[in-house]
């Protein structure tokens, strides 16, 4: 596996923001993306979740999140993170 994805999560959610959010990591792990996701410290507004992925998936994971916080309209609560 190799360290690839981190993304970047508003810690002041809502009730609806935060189920989403707990859908789409839960679904990352479910979809074999991953086994487990870390959360650390960024700053007073964000997390950092990052998580290692198989190699040759990144564009695959990515494209799965972008869709998801899309789909979910969640653009102002997370973010992949760079």
């Amino acid at each position: 596996m190799e360290k690839g994805m981190k993304l970047k999560v508003r810690k002041e959610l809502d009730v609806r923001q935060q189920s989403n959010i707990i859908k789409l990591k839960g679904s990352l792990i479910s979809r074999g993306y991953t086994e487990i996701i870390h959360i650390s410290d960024h700053d007073d507004e964000f997390h950092i979740n990052s998580f290692d992925i198989e190699p040759g998936t990144a564009q695959e994971v990515k494209e799965f999140i972008t869709s998801f916080i899309a789909r979910e309209n969640l653009g102002e609560s997370i973010s992949i993170f760079k």
